[in-house]
């Protein structure tokens, strides 16, 4: 095997330019880990803030460092002989980084609880669009607030990539669902569930959201003061899950004034959780939207495009050919 891979590389916090490519070690895979050849990853919000010295930047141990949480690509190891996932099989995940080597990268290390196979109807550039931001709204949407017929639930960003993901869970279990987005995005995001869609940019959407049972919060208070204005749409007790982090610092004391429940979210990279998405993917129940596909040469205009915060979908980095 080779020594060395190449690898999108951050020696220190930065612009997107901060990153190069570069060639780093060839990850040692030990115990019941996978050694996968990465086809594609994708970039996540959180790659962006990290780059940039916010995000999980201070879990970094050592530099130069390889960002990036999802990857799809062909398994190089499996844990032992007999394991049922083979060298050969096409496989997609999600990995712990900082903990673990990330997948801006041609190899990744990755525990054998994080990785199933890849749905059979989606390219490996599809698959690598869906782990963090499908695992991220799954567990908002029906492990936090456990979608359900005639829940009404708002989900802020709803044409992002955790968003798409959250208007199809919460419409596939029965809830009505209320999206913020752009007015361009209002028919595409009806196509994957969307009772309503309320355009942001000629509408407040507390002049028209009332009695929510749950606000799916993927803004916080870096705009608008989008998390504390959530608020005020909730019925009393309802439910308002933040995900970006450090994106509303007062929210606990904002929750309690409000007479509401509120917790923040953090996703785990569960192997099982997202073998139920993947076959909702390949059933075609659920579908991931690619907006824009860059090379790994291109990292730095791929994270340009995330920071402007007009994605619909994903973003997504072609490693390999496969």
């Amino acid at each position: 095997m080779p020594k060395t891979m190449r690898a999108a590389l951050l020696d220190a916090a930065g612009d997107p330019e901060a990153l190069r490519i570069g060639e780093t070690d060839y990850p040692d895979r030990v115990n019941a880990e996978f050694l996968v050849k990465v086809v594609a990853s994708s970039v996540n919000p959180i790659d962006a803030k990290t780059r940039a010295g916010r995000g999980i930047y201070g879990a970094i141990r050592s530099f130069p460092a390889v960002l990036g949480h999802d990857f799809s690509g062909v398994v190089v190891e499996s844990p032992y002989s007999a394991h049922p996932i083979r060298p050969g099989d096409e496989v997609f995940g999600m990995v712990m980084v900082p903990r673990l080597g990330g997948s801006f990268a041609e190899y990744v290390s990755v525990p054998s609880l994080s990785v199933v196979r890849k749905p059979a109807t989606l390219s490996h550039i599809e698959a690598a669009a869906a782990p963090l931001a499908a695992l991220t709204a799954w567990g908002m949407v029906v492990e936090v607030a456990k979608a359900h017929e005639g829940q009404r639930m708002l989900v802020h960003a709803g044409s992002g990539g955790v968003g798409h993901f959250a208007v199809q869970f919460a419409s596939y279990f029965g809830a009505h669902v209320i999206a913020t987005a752009s007015g361009s995005k209002a028919s595409w995001l009806r196509s994957l569930g969307a009772a309503e869609v309320i355009d942001y940019t000629t509408t407040r959407f507390e002049d028209v959201v009332h009695d929510a049972d749950v606000v799916i919060d993927l803004i916080g208070n870096v705009h608008d003061q989008t998390g504390t204005r959530s608020l005020s749409v909730l019925r009393p007790g309802g439910l308002i899950v933040n995900v970006p982090t450090g994106s509303w610092p007062t929210f606990a004391e904002e929750v309690a004034a409000a007479g509401v429940r509120g917790t923040d979210y953090k996703v785990a990279p569960d192997g099982s959780t997202l073998a139920v998405i993947a076959r909702l993917l390949e059933s075609g129940n659920v579908r991931v939207h690619v907006d824009q596909i860059f090379s790994l040469e291109q990292i730095a205009e791929a994270h340009h495009a995330i920071e402007s915060g007009h994605t619909r979908g994903k973003i997504v980095l072609k490693i390999a050919e496969g």
